[in-house]
């Protein structure tokens, strides 16, 4: 324990090779890491966090790296962290967005991390939000964290960031579901991304007809951009720093903090219990057990789960 804290000191006094050991230990989620995030909470909460999602193929790392860029250019520092689908072999982060981003890396100023989904439903890791609390606590002025792509399933990054971009695309297809299934009410800021491509006038009007009717208060802006060309960027930077202005008023912030710490808490408490019920009863045969009476319809599923819980 005693090396958990010389490490969470190191951290604190800008030391990268320590946030990439605390980071690991974190993504492990043992006492180490929990050690560690428990002396950081603390310290963090300063950095505006901003979520970036939308559909497979969208352009999303493309954007992230220029959003980057423009944001460097203004004397931010900044945290990425780059959710990856996790590999079928190692089970850690394929690091396509490494890749993509290398030239980032070479920035004092950035800390990019990549991390695995590690199977978790709504694009998130299980361990990011503590992973944003670390580069939080280092002092980064922004931490972007941008999902894997799984689609209507990623609202979870609504109820971490500060700040949610839904990055949408002309002739993907899939906007028009997207719209209906409600992911565009997660949305701060709006993006059509690759707005070079024929249908971008056509989706832009869409999204300001479905903004208009859905939305009281702030209108949600829509930021026309193309990533690969660099343009439109400048926009989404102060896009971001308007909401981070309207979320410096103090019931604003207040409320969302509180909605914050409400879904995480209770997130964690569901994936614990979880793991508490299949670690029990993986050990004593007694899952198996159900999953093969609900597998010869024997069981219903719901019945099979009481029994888990029960026991």
């Amino acid at each position: 324990m005693e090396a958990v804290d010389a490490l969470v000191e190191r951290l604190l006094a800008g030391n990268r090779r320590a946030l990439g050991r605390i980071l690991t230990q974190i993504e492990n989620d043992g006492a180490a890491g929990r050690r560690a995030l428990a002396a950081l909470y603390p310290r963090s909460g300063r950095a505006h966090t901003v979520g970036l999602t939308g559909s497979s193929g969208s352009g999303k790392s493309t954007l992230t790296g220029a959003l980057a860029r423009e944001l460097r250019r203004r004397g931010r520092t900044l945290g990425i962290v780059a959710i990856d689908p996790t590999s079928p072999f190692s089970h850690g982060a394929l690091l396509g967005d490494r890749i993509r981003m290398q030239d980032l890396t070479s920035d004092p100023e950035v800390f990019l991390r990549s991390m695995a989904t590690r199977g978790a439903l709504g694009g998130l890791a299980p361990s990011t939000a503590g992973v944003v609390t670390a580069l939080d606590a280092f002092g980064k002025d922004i931490v972007i964290v941008e999902t894997v792509g799984a689609g209507q399933d990623e609202v979870e990054v609504a109820m971490m960031a500060d700040t949610t971009v839904v990055v949408v695309t002309p002739g993907a297809g899939d906007d028009v579901q997207a719209m209906k299934a409600g992911i565009m009410e997660i949305a701060d800021v709006l993006v059509v991304n690759k707005s070079d491509l024929p249908n971008a006038d056509l989706l832009e009007r869409q999204l300001r007809s479905i903004v208009e009717a859905a939305r009281s208060g702030r209108v949600t802006p829509i930021v026309r951009t193309a990533g690969a060309l660099n343009e439109g960027i400048d926009k989404l930077a102060d896009a971001l720093d308007e909401h981070r202005d309207y979320l410096a008023q103090a019931d604003v912030r207040a409320s969302h903090r509180r909605d914050q710490a409400r879904h995480q808490v209770l997130a964690l408490a569901r994936q614990r219990l979880i793991d508490r019920v299949v670690i029990a009863h993986g050990s004593n045969g007694k899952l198996d057990d159900l999953v093969a009476k609900v597998a010869g319809r024997k069981l219903d599923p719901h019945a099979a789960a009481d029994q888990l819980i029960a026991e």
